[in-house]
């Protein structure tokens, strides 16, 4: 019976690492990626005139929004 119950709470402790890993999975790539569309949003709720910079700006920080997605697909390929 002690061995049961020693399996068990091995089992629900190593279980519970691997749910934390899969739900943390690149917990900084992902603030990152969230970082990036919240720049995003302001980027497009600015005002228009600025000499082209807000513009730029936006391809910038869609393609640093498309490079953090390519690396958190690289990353989950491993």
């Amino acid at each position: 019976m002690k061995k049961m119950m020693m399996v068990a709470v091995v089992s629900a402790f190593v279980g519970g690492f691997a749910t934390q890993a899969l739900a943390e999975k690149q917990p900084m790539m992902m603030k990152a990626l969230n970082n990036l569309e919240d720049a995003k949003k302001a980027l497009e709720n600015a005002t228009a005139d600025k000499g082209g910079h807000r513009v730029k700006a936006m391809a910038l920080v869609n393609d640093a929004i498309t490079e953090v997605k390519a690396g958190i697909d690289f990353d989950n390929k491993k």
